[in-house]
């Protein structure tokens, strides 16, 4: 990996996109740390450490929602529309037509995404400013108030996502993903001097964890990086006149694809009432549902019920994503046309529903390991409560290995292209 970034940095055209990067990441990174007006960020300090969905967020924007900074929303909106976006497509026949109309279509739909952001953006940061409201913090209540902070959330994350473009188009990676990345590698240290800290109760407890964490990173690593290989077949065809020899090619499946939204959307569900009661903290029944400890109640973090629906909901919504994402009958279709069968399948139905069994079969064992990742923060609080408060999501981990794969590929990816045009010249 230090390899790769070496000979990037060696390549002049690299390395002026490699130094654009770390200006926006420099900008991003000031941003994070100037305070929305009207706001006394100190009655925020216990907003954001409960472990729970707004302790998710303030990781990904960097500690920028505990601040209630300028960009206290993040890329959270972003990502919010980016998702429903992507499931109305799959379900709606006439996005999914606009979808295969080539790079026009996918203009389009990449527009509509940043419409629904500004709008989701425009929901969550009232839903902010409520909580924020309830905790003291807002020292001026008043009506332009309201206006000019929910006008400076907004803006903070359309701004985002035009410095998010700007990686895109003249640094290396994609832009959102970058930004999220950066962020969580600032709460680093943080989280470090916190483990130090509990270090003092129980050393062994520590040490214990520590070890658990290494194993765990090695396996999201080794995770990413698995795919179902599928063997496909082509006969010899004639293409634009020259005959093509038989060959034999692999049609890759990703097995961590759906893992991140799938924890995703099972932490968004099981945190959704204490969400509400952080809201609304008079309401009789949320908070019952917030607070109570018995062993039957699933929205406690510190019930076992909680753990296991959690761990459920994840295999769940890993397989549902799978179902509605992957098209199994444009993929055997497609192979049929290109004259594409898997040995020992038949071409057409046969290979849809071969394809969709491999599918199911995939998504449920990435949904498993997904869930053991999710819980395992969980885990780690029960058996010292010290731990309970510590950011060990396996969302992060799975973000990071991934945007860092990601990255790395890109770069070679670059590096082999100017390879071969110094070859040619």
């Amino acid at each position: 990996m230090f390899e790769i970034f070496t000979k990037a940095w060696k390549t002049k055209e690299l390395q002026k996109r490699m130094l654009f990067m770390l200006l926006i990441v420099f900008i991003y990174r000031l941003g994070n740390h100037i305070t929305v007006p009207y706001v006394n960020p100190k009655a925020l300090a216990n907003l954001t450490n409960q472990g729970d969905l707004f302790g998710l967020y303030n990781l990904i924007s960097g500690g920028a929602l505990g601040r209630f900074s300028l960009f206290a929303l993040g890329v959270v909106p972003y990502i919010n529309a980016s998702i429903i976006v992507q499931l109305l497509t799959a379900a709606i026949p006439a996005l999914e037509n606009l979808q295969k109309e080539g790079e026009e279509g996918r203009k389009k739909i990449q527009n509509w995404t940043r419409y629904a952001s500004i709008a989701i953006g425009a929901l969550q940061a009232y839903g902010t400013y409520v909580l924020v409201a309830n905790t003291g913090a807002i020292t001026n209540r008043s009506w332009h108030v309201l206006v000019l902070i929910l006008l400076t959330l907004v803006a903070g994350t359309v701004f985002l996502m035009w410095l998010g473009d700007q990686i895109t188009t003249y640094g290396i990676g994609n832009g959102i993903s970058v930004l999220i990345f950066i962020n969580i590698i600032s709460r680093l240290p943080q989280s470090l001097q916190q483990l130090t800290l509990t270090a003092s109760t129980d050393p062994m407890t520590v040490i214990l964890v520590v070890l658990l964490l290494l194993a765990l990173f090695v396996g999201v690593v080794y995770f990413s990086l698995g795919e179902r290989r599928i063997p496909v077949q082509y006969a010899g065809r004639m293409v634009n006149g020259r005959a093509m020899k038989a060959q034999t090619q692999h049609l890759p499946i990703a097995v961590a694809s759906s893992a991140v939204l799938g924890i995703i959307f099972a932490m968004s569900m099981m945190e959704f009432p204490a969400t509400l009661h952080q809201l609304m903290p008079n309401n009789t029944i949320l908070n019952a549902m917030a607070t109570s400890k018995l062993w039957w109640n699933p929205f406690n973090r510190e019930t076992w019920m909680y753990v296991v629906l959690y761990f459920i909901l994840v295999v769940f919504f890993c397989v549902f994503y799978t179902s509605i994402t992957m098209k199994p009958d444009e993929m055997a279709e497609n192979m049929q046309k290109s004259g594409g069968y898997v040995n020992g399948i038949k071409p057409g139905k046969s290979t849809e529903t071969y394809l969709e069994g491999v599918f199911n079969r995939v998504s449920f064992y990435a949904g498993i390991f997904a869930g053991v990742i999710a819980i395992f923060p969980l885990l780690v609080g029960k058996l010292n409560p010290a731990f309970q408060q510590m950011n060990f999501g396996g969302t992060v981990l799975f973000i990071m290995v991934g945007v860092a794969l990601d990255t790395i590929r890109q770069l070679e990816s670059q590096l082999m292209t100017r390879h071969y045009k110094g070859f040619l010249k």
